[in-house]
């Protein structure tokens, strides 16, 4: 066996290039695999970890008032294990040193101990105990440099109240702080507070009462049974419906973040491990078919099979080792920076990433797995070989010349032209393999060109197409529409629509979904609604009119009656036709005329809130004036939603995309590069013929480059076949409740991914090129 040793050690030193080249590629794979697991598995840890400590309800309920006494009824229910009312009410908040608008919602504590669900954690500092004191949310209180002794001012019910902060807390409720009817985080606007029970209670004349109710579940207990159950002994204080964890906005948005990670688990490695095991295949079945003689003199001498595929098989651990060592160390360094990333946005008390042996071993049997497959077919060249045949030389192949070929390789061809068509059309599974292997190289550039593209145009169709308003007023209740005609009287005041945002929950078939149903003009100007062609349509007088991604999720066509539940109001059940669907590529939601949608309420026209266009150099001082109105709940800047859509985008999904697109450069030179040098490898004998026989240099050289060029020529156009049916696959993956990327295929990426597959291919020619300067043509003339 030494002797098989020392074979595989000058193998492994011949081909030192192509081994890189292939290394790189598995860990590029591996390292997108170990990234996503290892904080696949952060995140679940922290969670699963938090919720524990904290005793993290499984039900919620939104209502407007109910009696406390009404609590022993409810613990009796069937299923319910424990149940804790609380008062939430939203206020407006100033903090010293910040001009802006900042929006809070104010949550009770008992005036003794931590409640029996959702406690929250003490970071600092001490619970509230006084009617002035309060505990803050942790990222609110880092956003504003706050800490316990720090005074802050809130305007509760119309009333301006100091306030002193006696903690600093984080609660599985607020893992993702998330403001109403945001998409993102934004902790400079919008902070949590917790207030002893009596003190808050009596500033929204709530003695005695509730209006949020947790429930945590018995186990085995049935929640849909539950909810059915709460829903119809809480219908008369209000109730807006109960709903499970799974629909809590910041758990929602948690478990979307966990299932885009799997996700990335499963795509990403596939088609990088994928290439590398093509390329796999095709290094060690040429290895091997350019060794025949010698593994036929080496079972002549007795090595058997075993030893003979055993001796292969190494070869190929070998470079799977080194990638997946390499792809672990950039996915361990990768890695913490993810994490340091996922602490801004998703607030557990403590993220710890670990490297755990099952990682490893993951990533290690993934890649050897991808190893195998690609050599499956050569080992079994190798196990059927007999020395007696495979000592002989090889037969001349024979050719045929069709019609065809008797037309590519014609005198108008030119000779050294026709040696390059001639040596591809003898081998065409060769040559196809090749095609295919730039190709999947090209679509991987594609794709992550692709991505940059899709998030160009979501940011300019939801910021410079669909939304139109620079200022967005949200009141604490619905108000009259009157208020339209005095916000029109205001001078910074260029146009204002109001709008009705309605919770529901809609069903179809076997499917629901709880969002809002948002009431607007029949032709909004300042938000509007577009088609699949980005034109702005008019909302039908009545129906509904959903977003494409929610209509799809529940199945639904237009025309289809669609099961509204109302969840404010007259908390009804009512069929309604879905008259038409929009393309948005941020937010799920539904849209109604909004005189239609007040009917459907029996109220009159009551708006939720309106949207204004200002002008700009008046836009402070009327937020000045508006920030003294007791009905506002919230002002939010478009600019500013815009500014942190932008933010997470570039923290997030960008900072992948420019990974994926340096991994897809390496593997395309590295693809290119493992090409050439095969191709000079087996052609050194016919290239230092054509030497011999008196061409210069340069010729033969072009021989060998412009067989390399014609297969990149030929490999373009399928890796445009197969980088759009990549992005569309992606396009799908990533599709989620926060955004959808819009499939958008521009000119510029198709020319991106042939620019790289071209300056991959001269790179890798000019390394080839020098060698082939340095080619010993004694030695290559040698007869095998």
């Amino acid at each position: 066996m030494q002797a098989l040793q020392r074979k595989l050690w000058r193998d492994l030193l011949a081909m030192k290039g192509q081994i890189a080249a292939i290394a790189a590629v598995i860990g590029a794979g591996v390292m997108v695999l170990f990234l996503s697991v290892t904080t696949l598995d952060m995140l679940q840890r922290a969670q699963l970890n938090f919720y524990q400590q904290s005793h993290f309800a499984d039900v919620f309920v939104e209502l407007t008032r109910a009696p406390e006494h009404r609590l022993a009824q409810l613990q009796q229910l069937d299923g319910v294990h424990q149940v804790q009312s609380s008062v939430r009410a939203p206020v407006r908040l100033e903090v010293a040193g910040f001009n802006e608008p900042i929006r809070g919602l104010m949550l009770s504590l008992p005036e003794q101990g931590l409640p029996l669900l959702n406690q929250p954690l003490l970071r600092q500092g001490r619970l509230p105990e006084a009617a002035d004191e309060v505990a803050i949310s942790e990222p609110f209180a880092k956003a504003h440099q706050l800490q316990p002794g720090d005074q802050l001012s809130a305007i509760i019910q119309g009333r301006l109240q100091r306030l002193r902060i006696s903690a600093i807390v984080l609660s599985p409720e607020f893992i993702y702080q998330l403001g109403p009817a945001d998409l993102l985080p934004d902790y400079h606007r919008f902070g949590v507070l917790w207030m002893p029970r009596r003190a808050l209670a009596h500033a929204f004349l709530m003695d005695g009462a509730f209006n949020h109710l947790s429930v945590s579940l018995q186990r085995g207990a049935n929640p849909l049974q539950v909810l059915d159950e709460l829903d119809l002994l809480l219908a008369p204080y209000g109730s807006r419906g109960s709903y499970l964890r799974s629909e809590q906005s910041s758990h929602r948005f948690l478990t979307e973040e966990l299932e885009q990670l799997q996700v990335m688990a499963v795509f990403l490695p596939t088609l990088f491990l994928g290439v590398a095991a093509f390329l796999l295949n095709v290094l060690i079945g040429r290895l091997v078919r350019n060794q025949l003689q010698q593994i036929a003199v080496l079972k002549a001498f007795g090595y058997s099979h075993w030893a003979l595929l055993l001796h292969y098989l190494q070869l190929a651990a070998c470079i799977v080792v080194l990638g997946v060592l390499v792809g672990i160390g950039l996915g361990l360094w990768a890695a913490n920076g993810l994490a340091e990333l996922y602490g801004r946005y998703f607030h557990f008390p403590e993220l710890e990433l670990r490297v755990q042996l099952q990682h490893l071993a993951l990533a290690l049997l993934v890649a050897l797995g991808a190893a195998l497959l690609g050599v499956f077919n050569v080992l079994r060249l190798v196990a059927k070989l007999q020395p007696a045949q495979a000592m002989r030389p090889p037969a001349p192949p024979r050719f045929r010349r069709n019609r065809l070929q008797a037309w590519l390789l014609g005198p108008w061809l030119g000779q050294l032209n026709r040696i390059i068509v001639r040596n591809l059309w003898r081998h065409p599974l060769r040559s196809l393999l090749s095609v295919l292997g730039i190709a999947l190289s090209s679509a991987l550039l594609l794709v992550g060109s692709f991505q940059f593209h899709a998030l160009h145009a979501l940011l300019d169709i939801q910021y410079r197409q669909i939304l139109q308003m620079d200022t967005q007023l949200t009141f604490t209740e619905a108000s009259p529409d009157r208020v339209l005609a005095e916000l029109r009287a205001e001078p910074a005041v260029l146009a204002v629509e109001g709008f009705r945002l309605v919770p529901v929950r809609l069903h179809h078939q076997r499917s629901s979904y709880r969002t809002v149903i948002q009431g607007m003009e029949a032709e909004p100007q300042l938000r509007r609604l577009l088609d699949a062609e980005l034109n702005p349509i008019r909302l039908p007088p009545d129906g509904l009119v959903l977003t494409r991604y929610l209509a799809d999720y529940l199945g639904a066509s237009v025309g289809d009656a669609l099961e509204v539940e109302l969840m404010e109001g007259a908390n009804k059940r009512l069929a309604i036709t879905l008259a038409a669907v929009v393309d948005e590529p941020v937010g799920v939601s539904g849209y109604m005329e909004r005189r239609a949608l007040n009917r459907l309420l029996q109220e009159g026209p009551a708006l939720s809130g309106v949207w204004l266009l200002t002008d700009a150099t008046k836009r402070q001082d009327l937020q000045q004036r508006l920030q003294r109105q007791p009905n506002l709940a919230g002002i939010s800047l478009m600019s500013d939603i815009e500014s942190q859509l932008r933010d997470y985008i570039q923290d997030t999904l960008l900072g992948m995309m420019a990974i994926l697109v340096l991994m897809a450069a390496s593997i395309t030179f590295a693809v290119i590069y493992n090409n050439a040098r095969i191709a000079l490898a087996e052609r050194s004998r016919e290239l230092a013929t054509l030497r011999v026989l008196g061409f210069e240099r340069y010729q033969v050289g072009w021989v060998l480059a412009g067989e390399v060029l014609l297969l990149t020529l030929l490999a373009i156009p399928l890796g445009w076949l197969l980088g759009t049916g990549f992005a569309w696959s992606m396009h799908q993956a990533l599709s989620m409740d926060l955004f959808r990327l819009p499939f958008v295929l521009k000119p510029s990426s198709y020319a991106l991914a042939t620019l790289g597959v071209l300056l991959a291919t001269l790179l890798s020619l000019s390394l080839m090129l020098k060698r082939f300067a340095r080619l010993d043509m004694i030695t290559a003339l040698k007869t095998e």
